[in-house]
C-alpha cells in the first residue's frame, strides 16, 4: 500500500464483542466486513470471569484492537458495547493518537481525523487482592531481570509470560528458569490473517506493553494478587521526533503517560487496590545495566535482541544477532561494568568494535541529524555517557573510533548522576520495604 494512497484507507472499525471464559479471552473485531479474531489462554490464573478481572479484560481487548484497526487506518471507529469509562477512553484516545504515533509517521497518516463512537458505562468491579502479591511481566531482557531480583526480598512474587501458543521463546524461558520463580502465562493467538500479512493491510508499531500490561493486571486481578510490577525506565518517556505537532515515541506504552493512564483506568474498573507501576520508573538505563553486570546467574541466557522472539519460528534468531540497535545499545551500556572479554562471551560478537555499526552508534549518541532508533534503546544522553566510559577503559583504547564519537558527543548529564534516581516515579512504598 503506498504511503500516500489515502484512498485506501477502511472507513470502518468495529469492536463487535469479547468472550470471557475461565482461563480464555476472545476478542473480536471487524474492519469494513473483514473480521478478525484473537485468542488468549491463560494458565497459572484464576477465574477470568470473576468480574473485576472481567472488566480489566475489556481495557485489553479495547488496546489490542489497535492490532487489527491498524490494518485499514479506518476513519471511524465504533467501540460497541465494550464497557468503558471516562479513564477507558483517555486510554484508548492516548493509545490510539499516541501508541500509534510511530504508525502514522511512517505511513504518513494523520489520525486525527478519526471519529470515535460507542462504548457503554461499565459500574465499577471492586477487586479484594492481596497487596503483597505481585504479577511481573516477564521478557527475558536486563530491565526485567532487574525488576524481578530487586524485588524477590520485598514482595511474594509470579512471573507473567506471554507467548505463542505451539512455541514458546527459549531465551526467555532459559532466564525465567534461572529466577526460580512461578511463572503464570498467557498465550496468544494473532489472528493469522494480521500474521501473514494481506497486500493491502497498513503495517506498523502497535503500543505492545500497555497490552501486556492489562493482560497482566487482569490475570492479577483474577488470581487475588494486588499488583503489576512494569520494568520500564525513566529513558522510555523520551519522544523520538516531533511530527505534525505530536511527540512520536516508539516506547509510548513503556513511558510514564502511558503507565499512568493504564494505571488510571484499571482503578476505574477494578478499584484502587491494585496497583500497576514500573519499578524502573525513576532509573537510568545504566543503573539498570550496573545492577544487571552483577548478576552474573543470568548472564548466558538473557537475550535482548528482538529477532529472538519473531512470532514466526523460522524467522528466530537463535542468538544475539550483533547487528541490531538494541544489539549495540546493550553491549554499549554494559561496557562500563563488564570486561571486554565477558561481553564477547555474552554477544558471541563484538558490535562496539564493528566497523559497520558507526553510523548506529552516531545516532545512538545523538550525533547528526537523525532521531533516535525506533527501538527499545535509552535517550542519546544515557549512550553518550556509556560510550565516553567506555572510551576511557584501557582495554577498549585499539577501537580509536570510542574515543573519536565521545569526544563529539555533548551530553547534559554525568556517568555519576545516570546513577542516581531521575525524575518521578509511582512504585508504591510497600514495594520498597
Amino acid at each position: 500500500m503506498a504511503d500516500d494512497d489515502v484512498s485506501a484507507r477502511a472507513e470502518h472499525f468495529t469492536y463487535v464483542g469479547l468472550d470471557v471464559s475461565r482461563d480464555t479471552l476472545v476478542a473480536h473485531y471487524d474492519l469494513d466486513g473483514r473480521a478478525f479474531a484473537e485468542l488468549v489462554t491463560f494458565e497459572g490464573a484464576g477465574d477470568l470471569t470473576a468480574p473485576a478481572a472481567a472488566a480489566i479484560a475489556q481495557l485489553w481487548y479495547l488496546v489490542a484492537g489497535l492490532s487489527y484497526y491498524k490494518a485499514g487506518a479506518a476513519r471511524h471507529v465504533d467501540l460497541g458495547a465494550t464497557a468503558v469509562g471516562p479513564a477507558g477512553r483517555a486510554l484508548f484516545e492516548g493509545a490510539l493518537h499516541d501508541g500509534l504515533a510511530e504508525f502514522a509517521f511512517r505511513n504518513d497518516i494523520d489520525l486525527d481525523d478519526v471519529d470515535v463512537t460507542g462504548g457503554l458505562d461499565g459500574a465499577r468491579q471492586i477487586v479484594d487482592v492481596d497487596r503483597d502479591q505481585v504479577l511481573t511481566p516477564f521478557g527475558g531482557g536486563i530491565d526485567s531481570v532487574v525488576t524481578v531480583e530487586q524485588l524477590k526480598d520485598r514482595v511474594h512474587q509470579s512471573l507473567f509470560i506471554v507467548s505463542p501458543p505451539d512455541a514458546r521463546f527459549e531465551p526467555l524461558e532459559a532466564t525465567a528458569q534461572v529466577s526460580g520463580l512461578p511463572i503464570v502465562r498467557a498465550s496468544r493467538v494473532i489472528d493469522p490473517q494480521i500474521v501473514a500479512g494481506h497486500d493491502g493491510f497498513w503495517r506498523g508499531h502497535v503500543p505492545v506493553t500497555a497490552m501486556i500490561a492489562l493482560l497482566a493486571a487482569a490475570a492479577a486481578a483474577a488470581s487475588g494478587m494486588g499488583g503489576v510490577a512494569m520494568s520500564n525506565e525513566h529513558s522510555a518517556s523520551a519522544a523520538n521526533l516531533r511530527w505534525r505537532g505530536r511527540n512520536v515515541n516508539h516506547q509510548w506504552s513503556k513511558s510514564l503517560e502511558g503507565e499512568q493512564l493504564v494505571a488510571l483506568a484499571v482503578a476505574e474498573a477494578a478499584g484502587d487496590q491494585l496497583d500497576v507501576a514500573s519499578f524502573l520508573r525513576d532509573r537510568s538505563e545504566l543503573w539498570v545495566a550496573e545492577i544487571f553486570s552483577e548478576l552474573t546467574a543470568y548472564h548466558h541466557v538473557f537475550r535482548s535482541c528482538n529477532r529472538a522472539f519473531a512470532q514466526a519460528m523460522k524467522r528466530r534468531a537463535t542468538g544475539w544477532c550483533g547487528e541490531c540497535d538494541k544489539c549495540l545499545f546493550v553491549n554499549l551500556v554494559l561496557a562500563p561494568f563488564l570486561s571486554r572479554a565477558a561481553l564477547r562471551e555474552i554477544f558471541d560478537a563484538e558490535p562496539l568494535s564493528d566497523p559497520r555499526r558507526e553510523q548506529q552508534l552516531r545516532v545512538l549518541v545523538g550525533l547528526g541529524d537523525q532521531h533516535k532508533p525506533f527501538e527499545c534503546v535509552g535517550d542519546p544522553d544515557e549512550s553518550a555517557v556509556a560510550l565516553a566510559r567506555v572510551s576511557e577503559i584501557a582495554e577498549w583504547s585499539d577501537v580509536t573510533l570510542l574515543g573519536e564519537l565521545a569526544s563529539l558527543a555533548t551530553p547534559a548529564r554525568d556517568f555519576e548522576e545516570l546513577l542516581t534516581r531521575q525524575g518521578a516515579s509511582r512504585v508504591p512504598a510497600h514495594w520498597l520495604r
